[in-house]
C-alpha cells in the first residue's frame, strides 16, 4: 500500500454528503435538529412537530402541523395482512425481524411504491412513520397475548402508540417518556442505520428498500440493541451495592461497559442528561424494579465519569438511561430496538429525501490484498 492510500475503516472520519438536518457537536455534546438543539425540542416540541420539523426542513405553523397530524392519524391502521404476519411470529421471532418483514410487505400494498416524485415521497414518509409505530405496538402486545387493537384518531403520536401496546387509554406517567424517547431518537446525522439506507435510497430503490435497510443495521447490539445490553448488565448487577464491584470487574476484565462511550461524542451526550432528568424523578418510583435500576443506573455513571469521563472522554450516551426510562412506562426490553426504529424513522426518510436531491450511487472501494493471476487446477487434480 503506498503513502498516498489511507484507508479509513468503518469510514471513520470520511464524508459522505452535505446536509442541512442534523449537527452533532461531538467535541462539547451538542445535537441539533435542523439548528434547533435537542434541548429546546425535548422541552417544548412533540414528535409530530419534530417529524414536521425533519421532513419538511422548518418548523410548521399550527395549521400545518395540524394538517401533518390529521395525515399521520390517517395512516396508522395495518394491512390485513401485515397483521397476520404479526400474528403468527410475534412472540417467537425477534421483534426486528418481525418488523423488518413487515415494512417490506407494506411496499406491496402501497400502489405508489415506484412513484419517485417528491410529492410521492412524502406521502410514503408520512404512511412509514405512523405504520411503524403501530407495527411495533401490535407486535409487543400480540406477544404478550393481546389482540391487534386498531389506532385511536383522537390520540397523538405517542398517546397512540401505548393505546395500540396496552389496549387501553395510556397514563401520563406512561406517555412521558415514550414521547421523550420518540424526540431524542428521531435523527442522529449519518448513523450506521441512516447510512445503510442511504446506501440502498443512492441506488434509487424506492422508500420501503431504503428504510428495510435502516432496519437491518439498526438491530445490531453495537447500534439500536445497546440500550437493551445496558439494562441486561443492570439486571445482571441485580443489587444497587453490586453496581461497583461488578463494574470494577468488568473493566479489570477489559469488558466494554454498554451504554458509555460513542463514536462521535467526546462529551456527555445531551440526549443522556435529558434521560437522566427523567430519571431522577423515578428515585421515588412506587416500582421496587424502576426504583432499584434508577440506583444502578445512577452508581454506575458516577463510577464511570470517575474512571473514565474527564480522563478518558468516555461519558454516557443516550442507551445507558434509557432502559430504566422504559421499564417506567411499562415496555419490556425486546421492544427497545422496535421503538428505536419508529422514532428514526423520521430521520431515515429525511436523510434518503434530501440525498435523493442531488443522488449519487454510494460506491466505496477497498484494497484489494490477496493473489492474483493464480493458474486454474481442474478439480480432480486438486
Amino acid at each position: 500500500m503506498g503513502d498516498e492510500l489511507q484507508i479509513h475503516k468503518g469510514l471513520d472520519g470520511v464524508y459522505i454528503a452535505e446536509s442541512t438536518i442534523c449537527k452533532v457537536d461531538g467535541a462539547v455534546g451538542r445535537l441539533y435538529y435542523r439548528g434547533y438543539s435537542i434541548g429546546e425540542i425535548a422541552e417544548n416540541s412533540t414528535y409530530e412537530e419534530v417529524a414536521y420539523l425533519l421532513i419538511h426542513g422548518r418548523l410548521p405553523k399550527a395549521a400545518e402541523l395540524e394538517e401533518f397530524s390529521k395525515r399521520l392519524k390517517a395512516e396508522r391502521d395495518l394491512p390485513a395482512e401485515v397483521v397476520r404476519i404479526i400474528q403468527q411470529s410475534a412472540g417467537k421471532s425477534d421483534p426486528m425481524d418481525i418488523l423488518r418483514t413487515a415494512v417490506s410487505y407494506l411496499s406491496i400494498s402501497d400502489n405508489e411504491v415506484k412513484d419517485q416524485s417528491y410529492e410521492s415521497n412524502i406521502r410514503k414518509s408520512i404512511r412509514l412513520i405512523s405504520k411503524i409505530s403501530s407495527i411495533v405496538a401490535a407486535t409487543g402486545r400480540i406477544a404478550d397475548g393481546g389482540v391487534y387493537v386498531k389506532p385511536d384518531s383522537a390520540l397523538s403520536h405517542s398517546e397512540n402508540f401505548v393505546y395500540m401496546l396496552k389496549g387501553r387509554k395510556p397514563t401520563k406517567e406512561e406517555i412521558k417518556p415514550v414521547e421523550m424517547m420518540f424526540m431524542l431518537q428521531a435523527e442522529h446525522s449519518t448513523n450506521a442505520s441512516t447510512f445503510a439506507a442511504l446506501v440502498a435510497g443512492s441506488t434509487l430503490a424506492d422508500l420501503y428498500s431504503a428504510v428495510t435497510s435502516g432496519i437491518a443495521a439498526l438491530k445490531g447490539p453495537l447500534h439500536g440493541g445497546a440500550d437493551e445490553e445496558a439494562l441486561r448488565m443492570m439486571y445482571a448487577i441485580g443489587d444497587p451495592s453490586n453496581t461497583e464491584q461488578y463494574i470494577n470487574e468488568a473493566l479489570a476484565g477489559k469488558k466494554k461497559i454498554m451504554g458509555f462511550g460513542h463514536r462521535v461524542y467526546k462529551a456527555y451526550d445531551p440526549r443522556a442528561k435529558i434521560i437522566k432528568e427523567y430519571l431522577l424523578t423515578l428515585q421515588n418510583s412506587s416500582s421496587e424494579e424502576v426504583r432499584r435500576l434508577t440506583e444502578i443506573a445512577l452508581r454506575g455513571e458516577k463510577l464511570m465519569i470517575d474512571k473514565l469521563g474527564a480522563s478518558h472522554g468516555i461519558w454516557p450516551n443516550v442507551d445507558f438511561f434509557a432502559g430504566p426510562v422504559y421499564i417506567s412506562a411499562g415496555i419490556k426490553i425486546d421492544l427497545f430496538t422496535p421503538m428505536f426504529a419508529a422514532s428514526r424513522i423520521a430521520g431515515w426518510c429525511a436523510h434518503v429525501l434530501e440525498y435523493w436531491e442531488d443522488n449519487k450511487l454510494i460506491r466505496p472501494l477497498e484494497l484489494y490484498k490477496g493473489q492474483i493471476d493464480l493458474k486454474y487446477v481442474p478439480i480432480d487434480k486438486r
